[in-house]
Parts: C-alpha cells; structure tokens; sequence
C-alpha cells in the first residue's frame, strides 16, 4: 500500500517506517523535520495546518498516525492543538482522499486513573479520569479517531505501553542520566510489576494493525512485550546495559506522588527548560503495578513480539558499548 506515516521523525516513528518498508509498503512520512529513513520519501509540515494535511494525504491508501505532543507538562493548549484537533484534521483530509485504513497510535494512559493495572484489557478512553494533559488529550484524540470508523475508512487504535531501545531519549536516557547523576530512587519497595515494549515490537504491531485493519477496525489494543517486570528490576536491567549503577535508595510512593503534585504546580506558574523531575503521573506508574492481558491483542493483529525483554537489554547494551 501507499502509507502515510506521520511523526515519523521520532524514535518509534522512524522504526515504523522501517518495518513499513520491510513489510515492502510505499511510505511517504510527515512531520517538521527530515525522517532520515532510507526508502520513504519525507513530506514537511505540521498536523496543525490543514493545507499541510491535505498536501500529505494526496494519493495515499493507508495512514499510521504517530504524530503528538509528548511532554509530562507543557500549555494544554499545544496539548489540544496537536493531539486532537490534529487527528480530526488528519482523519477528515483521509475520508477526502479516499483513504482506507487509518491506525491510531495511542498510550495506555488514555485510560489510566492512577490505579494499578493487573492483567486489564484496552479499557475505554477517558479523557475526564486520565492523568494530565497529554494523556487527556490523547484520549480525546483515540475517541475521535475510533468515532471516525466506518466501511470505507477502517480505523484501528493502538497503545503500546512503555516503548524503549537503543536511541530512546523519553525512558532510557533519562533513567541512564539520573542514575549516573545519582538522582534515580526506587518509589516504595520497587517490587510493583509492570510490563514494557521493546521498540521493534512496538513497530511490528502497529504494522499489524494496518494490515490486520479489516478485521480489527473500530477496537483499541494495547501492545506490551507480554512480559512483566518489578520496576527495580527493569531499571537495573537499563543501568547496567548502560554501564551505570542501579538505584539502590527508596522514596516512600506516597511522599513522590505529593512532591509530584507539588512540583506540577509550580511548572504551571514556572515551567523550567526541561521535564519536571516528578509528576502525579510519572510517581503512579513508578510505584503501581500496570501489566495488561494480550491475549486479544495478539489475535486480532495476527501479531507475537519478537524480542525479549533480555535480547532488548542486550542490544541496548551493545548499542552503548
């Protein structure tokens, strides 16, 4: 097919488009700046101008839309701006051009209250319940996107949960930076389990997700690698890939979760340069438990991921060696 893959210039993006190509699609991305992928032809602009979109989708059949504002704080007007408004954009210029399959990429916590997660499906979207602006506005942007599932336009929503791999600078690189630092303590006791995506795995489902978009249109999935880790133990598993020491001092979770609170509001007054070093959010997902059931998922998109947990921190490993 002729694929339209935005956001293709980020650390997930440029691995979808590799697997794209692989899978021997025609792919043409979209964003602000060069993919740097050999083999896709590149398209600049932004989702947020219209005339941009309608450039973009000219003569394309299919689209992976990864193109969001991620951030743990920022103006939730950009939030909105970019993670809604931006898929409606996309996904009216696709009903135009005669589109016929569009996947949503979205994130687990479109449907996260800050409880633990043991062995839950795809819940639904909730933008009223979600933890902060993006996840909100992300949830907003997954209800447009699956409102928008029809006949002639199927419509797929997938949330992979906690990508990583060599080159990722939201996870990896932060944890190397504090732990080198000595600012990355365990939340609670470190034992809570959560699951992770290994970045090809996260590119090989969302590939699925096209190709499977006929039978699967209409359903949100969340992707994990199916294998669920104590927190302690994955950040250990990322230090010493890195060649850094794992944490080994405790924050109580409680004592995080109001510094996080504490911490957002001031960014709200005084955003500082970088992320917040806490949030609510980012608290709850270091101390609660989140592992999902894949079962559905894997049937539905014919798909199983291909790298372990292990065979991923050895590649990491060696992509820092």
């Amino acid at each position: 097919m002729k694929v339209l893959i935005t956001g293709a210039s980020g650390f997930l993006g440029r691995t979808v488009v590799a697997h794209a190509l692989a899978a021997g699609h025609e792919v043409r991305t979209f964003q602000r700046r060069p993919s740097g992928v050999d083999g896709a032809s590149d398209e600049l602009g932004s989702v947020t101008d219209a005339g941009d979109v309608e450039r973009a989708m000219d003569g394309m059949e299919a689209v992976i839309h990864l193109a969001a504002k991620v951030s743990l704080a920022g103006d939730l007007a950009e939030f909105a701006a970019v993670n809604i408004t931006g898929t409606q954009t996309m996904l009216d210029a696709a009903r135009r051009h005669g589109v016929q399959r569009f996947v949503q990429v979205s994130s687990p916590s479109v449907a996260h209250a800050g409880h633990s997660i043991v062995g839950d499906d795809a819940l639904p979207a909730d933008p009223e319940h979600a933890r902060g602006d993006y996840a909100r506005t992300k949830a907003a942007g997954e209800l447009v996107a699956l409102a928008a599932d029809s006949p002639e336009l199927h419509v797929v929503a997938v949330r992979p949960h906690l990508v990583w791999g060599p080159g990722d600078t939201q996870l990896v690189e932060r944890v190397v930076e504090r732990a080198r630092a000595g600012r990355l303590p365990l939340l609670g006791d470190g034992t809570a389990l959560i699951d992770s995506t290994y970045v090809d795995n996260a590119a090989s489902a969302i590939v699925a997700a096209l190709h499977r978009a006929d039978v699967a249109h209409g359903q949100a999935y969340v992707v994990t690698n199916g294998e669920p880790r104590m927190v302690a133990e994955l950040l250990e598993g990322i230090c010493l890939a890195a060649g850094v020491r794992p944490p080994r001092w405790k924050v109580p979770a409680s004592l995080a979760r109001a510094a996080g609170g504490a911490i957002e509001r001031v960014w709200a007054v005084r955003p500082g340069v970088d992320e917040p070093p806490m949030t609510r959010f980012l608290a709850e997902q270091l101390s609660t438990a989140h592992w999902f059931d894949q079962r559905r998922t894997r049937r539905d998109l014919d798909w199983t991921p291909e790298v372990s947990v292990e065979d991923g921190l050895a590649r990491l490993a060696v992509s820092y060696r």
